[in-house]
């Protein structure tokens, strides 16, 4: 393995451990765009776009889209998309509550989590909190809380007998709490805090809080990602779903940020994808709509100069897809079998439930032809449905031909997945080529 690929790996890895939260990774990909020389723009101030400048914008702290102008009037523009969420439990707004001598918290689904994977882990909280000062200042802060760790407990087999046979049966509302700890009354009222919410009293060890305004946070697994496998061929960690993606496209954005003569280069992360991106900062938003367009009246175009930009250009939706699980062979079309690490995947669907089409496959396998980068097909099993992504989305807004492409992985949607290493560099290598 050479440096440059162990650096790669490692840097993933880092980005895994540090974005447990939509929130968290966008803000890890500003710092690294911050690096590189992007510049920010507000949607609320106006934008003076000058060729070759790179820059980004953000909206609600989850969403991120980046672009490097070329050095003159863009003819077509060339989109690397991907999601900053993933399926997870979700702190509901009055969480704490008492069981006996437990205090516990409720949870809500986020998405569509593989349930049983997340029971017995310990669970760190992550996300954002709006809070007020003793001045009555109104911050909004991220919060990645480890010092407290939780844990949603299983039944113990002696109590269900045939788990083992049909596996755990959990209630979504009645069994999904985690436990935080151990109350004695007599102790937190000697401690003058038998009225304050543990959460509050957690948040308080590492913010000036006089009044908890509002919070969105999540539970997340505290088991740090790694490699596994002889020869470190794989990596397993929580929210592999999507953040490899992010970070393919992110490096591939940078190893390709050169200005070009007339082409845009485009990263775009959004949020809310595993619950359908219908909201204001998923893909079925006018945020990168507005963003492009706003691009082109600051360059002098015409709104028939944007139409036509739109048509002559391309977005690659990039998402992890099904790689082949030993164990279970025959839920997968025994002519696409697409395995980890031998290459990045084209994923089709006659329901267009992926946006690819003849034209868009083609544009993505030329370039894995002319750079030798390793590449799949993938489509479901006829008599079962398959996933969908942003991509069908974002081409359904915005009329822009799309193709849907991704990494394979196993355990999709457990609190801890697992993923080729080759994989991540086939992908970053494309995504550079892309948008070369």
């Amino acid at each position: 393995m050479t440096t440059k690929s162990k650096n790669v790996e490692s840097k993933l890895i880092h980005f895994l451990n540090h974005a447990p939260t939509a929130w968290h990774a966008v803000e890890y990909s500003i710092k690294e765009l911050h690096s590189q020389g992007f510049q920010e723009f507000k949607e609320e101030e106006a934008w003076h776009i000058k060729p070759n400048g790179k820059y980004y914008v953000v909206r609600n702290g989850s969403s991120i889209c980046a672009f490097v102008m070329p050095k003159k009037i863009p003819a077509k523009l060339h989109v690397a998309a991907a999601h900053t969420d993933s399926p997870a439990f979700k702190l509901k707004p009055n969480a704490e509550f008492t069981k006996e001598n437990m205090v516990m918290l409720g949870l809500e689904i986020y998405g569509g989590p593989l349930i049983a994977s997340w029971l017995n882990r310990d669970l760190g909280i992550a996300g954002r909190i709006i809070y007020a000062d003793k001045k009555g200042h109104q911050h909004e802060k991220l919060v990645n809380i480890t010092d407290c760790p939780l844990v949603i407990p299983q039944l113990a087999i002696h109590l269900d007998r045939n788990v083992n046979e049909s596996g755990p049966v959990l209630n979504k509302q009645e069994q999904l709490a985690a436990i935080v700890t151990l109350s004695d009354k007599k102790v937190l009222k000697e401690k003058k805090t038998a009225n304050t919410p543990l959460l509050t009293r957690l948040l308080k060890k590492h913010f000036p809080i006089h009044e908890l305004l509002s919070t969105e946070l999540f539970v997340y697994p505290l088991e740090m990602a790694r490699h596994v496998g002889e020869d470190h061929t794989m990596i397993a960690g929580y929210r592999i779903d999507n953040l490899i993606s992010m970070h393919a496209a992110l490096h591939g954005l940078f190893e390709a940020s050169k200005a070009s003569n007339d082409m845009i280069k485009m990263v775009v992360f959004w949020d809310n994808e595993e619950i359908g991106s219908h909201t204001a900062q998923g893909a079925g938003s006018p945020f990168v709509p507005h963003i492009i367009e706003r691009i082109a009246l600051s360059m002098g175009m015409s709104r028939e100069e944007y139409f036509r930009l739109i048509s002559r250009s391309l977005c690659a939706s990039i998402d992890v897809v099904h790689a082949l699980h030993p164990n279970y062979a025959d839920k997968h079309e025994p002519r696409h079998p697409v395995l980890l690490n031998h290459g990045i995947v084209i994923k089709n669907s006659a329901q267009f439930r992926y946006a690819s089409d003849a034209r868009s496959s083609a544009a993505i396998i030329a370039l894995c032809i002319e750079h030798k980068i390793p590449y799949q097909r993938y489509v479901a099993r006829g008599d079962m449905s398959c996933g969908s992504t942003v991509g069908p989305i974002h081409a359904n807004l915005t009329g822009m031909p799309t193709v849907d492409i991704g990494c394979t992985q196993l355990s999709m949607h457990s609190a801890r997945e697992l993923a080729g290493t080759e994989d991540i560099h086939s992908m970053t290598r494309l995504v550079k080529a892309f948008l070369s």
